[in-house]
């Protein structure tokens, strides 16, 4: 059995069980999950760490130990998405409470229990802290009942949780790369088949994460008026061709004709999903050939369509990835999750991570007056359960 660390064991000595579930980087595939498109996210070595109480009622107690708060709320008042005082659950509580009620939505009956959690993913940073969480407290649940759910399953009720609880409509990217991660390996995800691959990266190669410290809200930021504009296209171009189902179906030779019907607006935010997932089909293949080169370079391309055609990026973010480039020994660099805000994703070759860390940090105080917060990471294993004790 597992012991835990001194912060979670303070607050709830008495658990039984510790559940550790990874954050996630984008690597290429940014806004075509919710397109049917392909993706390349892989797990990462930061988590977040939850130390779990059964109980034998209906009552969830969680304590959020970063943010120093905790919340009571019953699982068979869901619905009303309040606490046992009647007081609305704070945002960062919807995330487990959306779990329960998903569960519940198909068929399974979450028991009560206490949790107290802490990460060292940083929050609105474009690194899956909520599908960290949630898929956390979907493991524990699903290992407390007994219930033969499969990784991808489980992974897909989290993202109904998330778009039909707490409000945000994302892709099931996020939660397949915390239920799939493998060590060393970055995930090929088709997300209309469901079909993955774990490719590794190219040899002596890294990853290192920049934060800019910028930080959005999903749900109260351009996230959700991409999809609409997605959607918006989607229909326009069906009215044309009753055989595209999802702008997957569009290739790169049919955007001049669909340029020709299409408000700009919605015409670049096509271009850019047409082109992403045919930039992530090429960036497979530089992995298999362990072409590091190639791949950075499609992650600087992937970068610059973020930024002029689907325009989620900021200045910020721009900045890091032009530096980043123009330094010794790293191959590719691009912002990685939603955007507007949050990180960039750097390909390094690893002998020269220290020395680009420096630069980087010294470049972006100069420009912004911001110490920047830089993660060498480690692609991770996928969530995992144990039972702990003395």
């Amino acid at each position: 059995m597992k012991t835990v660390e001194n912060n979670l064991a303070k607050i709830l000595p008495d658990a039984e069980w510790q559940v550790i579930s990874p954050g996630r980087v984008n690597l290429l595939g940014e806004h075509v999950d919710y397109n049917d498109g392909v993706v390349l996210p892989a797990a990462i070595d930061r988590y977040v760490k939850m130390v779990i109480k059964p109980r034998g009622d209906d009552r969830v107690i969680l304590h959020a130990i970063d943010l120093e708060a905790s919340v009571e709320f019953s699982l068979t008042e869901l619905d009303k998405r309040r606490d046992l005082y009647s007081n609305p659950l704070p945002d960062w509580a919807l995330y487990p409470a959306a779990v329960a009620w998903a569960f519940q939505n198909k068929g399974f009956t979450p028991e009560g229990m206490e949790a107290a959690y802490t990460s060292n993913l940083p929050i609105g940073a474009g690194l899956s802290s909520s599908a960290a969480v949630e898929l956390a407290f979907a493991e524990y649940w699903k290992n407390a009942g007994g219930w033969k759910i499969d990784r991808m399953r489980m992974a897909e009720i989290c993202q109904y949780a998330e778009n039909e609880y707490v409000g945000v409509n994302c892709g099931l990217m996020d939660q397949f790369a915390c239920a799939h991660g493998v060590a060393r390996h970055a995930l090929f995800f088709d997300t209309r088949s469901r079909e993955w691959q774990p490719l590794p990266l190219p040899l002596n190669t890294t990853i290192v994460i920049a934060d800019s410290i910028i930080r959005r809200s999903l749900s109260a930021s351009g996230y959700n008026q991409r999809r609409e504009e997605c959607k918006i296209a989607l229909g326009l171009i069906q009215r044309e061709d009753a055989n595209i189902r999802s702008l997957r179906d569009v290739v790169v030779k049919d955007l001049e004709k669909i340029g020709s019907f299409l408000p700009p607006i919605l015409m670049k935010r096509v271009r850019h999903v047409v082109e992403e997932i045919e930039r992530v089909e090429k960036a497979c293949r530089c992995l298999i050939e362990d072409d590091a080169v190639g791949f950075g370079q499609l992650m600087v391309d992937g970068h610059v369509s973020l930024r002029d055609l689907y325009e989620v990026s900021l200045p910020e973010l721009d900045v890091l990835v032009e530096t980043a480039s123009k330094i010794d020994g790293c191959y590719g660099a691009r912002l990685t999750g939603a955007g507007f805000g949050g990180c960039t994703v750097n390909l390094l070759e690893s002998k020269r991570v220290d020395e680009f860390k420096n630069q980087l940090i010294e470049s972006y105080k100069k420009k912004f007056n911001i110490t920047l917060r830089v993660y060498v990471c480690k692609l991770s294993r996928s969530v995992y359960i144990e039972r702990i004790g003395k």
